[in-house]
């Protein structure tokens, strides 16, 4: 590993010195190695750079806003097409969805009423849902992505109502604390770094005014270290790994915000949106899935890969800077990311004999035709799935489980026509003579959609 980290840590002391950066804290989290880190240039304050250093995250934040609203989705608090007014007594707008507001596609305007980012003073709670009778929507809901931190901050304000406390105090108790991000706090901590905007003509490195965010906190508020965040980012990516137990969320809702319900630029198609979530693509079914943050002298990347060939479990990367004009450096934690799968893959596990297929299953495995294409039904891993004859092998398989009461009737629960029925034939003999799945005749031989066997002839 240790040729590896001085690759990595070559990446960041690069970027640091190429993009003029005062201070760089990255780390990379995976199952299989332990937490690497680097940390380069100064605090510019009495405290040493280091990996306890805290930076100001942005709007990663929005990612933990998401993760505390889909836990009220899932403890029956609230329904993703629910109207926000349902829950908050709102001037304007309550006629938007949950759903809408955490992916950006509600058509609300980017930031609450006033001049905000000239002031640098953000309005309370009461003061936040007030003026919503004078914040716009600028587009119609769901017409496209439309980035917007009064949404995100408006899911805040939900969470706490539903859940009796505020935003921060839930936050902590049901996210933080069982994950053990110890670093990650709504105010700056004394290992907190400095700040600052770097002028693009000369060396100076002018210090950013310290902001709180005060109801918008919870689209940009937390600080945090890259330890933690790389840490965050591995959950995101791979909850099972470090939450096996759901106490925080279930891998199938995490599953569910991963989803890309839109993209960030209709023209090119480089990024998604899902629930609260960036999608990243990476090339030959990778993804990278987190959260970009900026605020006054920060920049924050925080995302964790998914997929493909040599990804470890649990695979999470963040960088943070203090800088407020790098945003080219933003590309660090994919680049991080994908080097360390390049020159560290995970461990090759071996294949090992399992337990046969069920007996009513044994007969139907093989090869079947659907649509004039072939596919190939196998039994692997305890389940049912099945492969277009012709997929290539990176292509997930369609994965079936059976319902309990219907009898040769099983569900796709991913792959190929997830959520879709597969119902199975049998002649007198209890052979499986032809299968329908999603309505589509399956049979053992070539046919068109009037039965034309081809090796019959008719």
């Amino acid at each position: 590993m240790s040729e590896v980290a001085d690759r990595l840590d070559r990446m960041v002391r690069q970027v640091q010195a190429q993009a003029r950066i005062p201070a760089v804290s990255a780390a990379l989290h995976r199952a299989d190695r332990p937490l690497w880190s680097c940390a380069v240039g100064g605090t510019g304050n009495d405290t040493a750079l280091g990996p306890a250093t805290q930076f100001r995250i942005g709007s990663v934040t929005k990612t933990f806003t998401a993760v505390l609203t889909l836990q009220c989705r899932d403890d029956g608090l609230l329904d993703l097409d629910d109207p926000v007014g349902r829950h908050l007594d709102l001037p304007a707008h309550g006629e938007l969805t949950v759903r809408r507001l955490l992916s950006h596609t509600a058509g609300l305007q980017r930031e609450p009423y006033g001049d905000v980012w000239d002031s640098l003073r953000a309005p309370d709670a009461d003061q936040l849902l007030a003026d919503l009778a004078r914040a716009e929507r600028v587009l119609p809901p769901g017409r496209r992505y439309h980035y917007s931190n009064l949404g995100m901050a408006l899911l805040g304000q939900l969470v706490g109502r539903l859940r009796g406390g505020s935003w921060a105090e839930v936050l902590a108790e049901r996210v933080l604390v069982p994950l053990g991000l110890t670093a990650t706090t709504v105010t700056p901590g004394p290992t907190a770094a400095t700040g600052f905007l770097v002028d693009a003509y000369s060396d100076e490195a002018h210090p950013e005014p310290p902001t709180d965010f005060g109801a918008v906190g919870p689209a940009a508020q937390l600080w945090s270290t890259a330890g933690d965040m790389a840490r965050w980012a591995a959950f995101l990516a791979d909850p099972a790994a470090l939450d096996p137990a759901g106490a925080v969320l279930a891998p199938t809702t995490l599953d569910e915000m991963r989803w890309p319900l839109t993209v960030t630029d209709e023209t090119l198609w480089a990024a998604g949106f899902g629930l609260g979530l960036i999608l990243v693509p990476q090339g030959e079914r990778v993804v990278h899935v987190g959260h970009d943050g900026a605020m006054p002298g920060f920049l924050a990347g925080v995302y964790g890969r998914r997929g493909g060939e040599g990804t470890p479990g649990a695979m999470g990367c963040a960088v943070l800077l203090s800088s407020g004009g790098a945003a080219a450096a933003l590309d660090l934690p994919h680049r991080l990311l994908a080097a360390a799968v390049e020159h560290d893959p995970a461990q090759i596990e071996p294949w090992r004999p399992g337990p046969p297929a069920p007996a009513p299953l044994r007969g139907l495995l093989g090869r079947w035709w659907g649509e004039g294409y072939e596919y190939v039904f196998s039994w692997h891993d305890g389940a049912l799935r099945a492969r277009g004859a012709d997929d290539p092998p990176g292509r997930p398989p369609a994965v079936f489980a059976p319902l309990p009461d219907q009898p040769d009737v099983y569900r796709t629960v991913s792959g190929r026509e997830a959520g879709e029925l597969l119902r199975l034939t049998r002649d007198e003999h209890g052979t499986v003579i032809r299968m329908h799945w999603a309505t589509y005749r399956f049979t053992r031989r070539q046919e068109t959609f009037d039965r034309y066997d081809f090796r019959q002839g008719g």
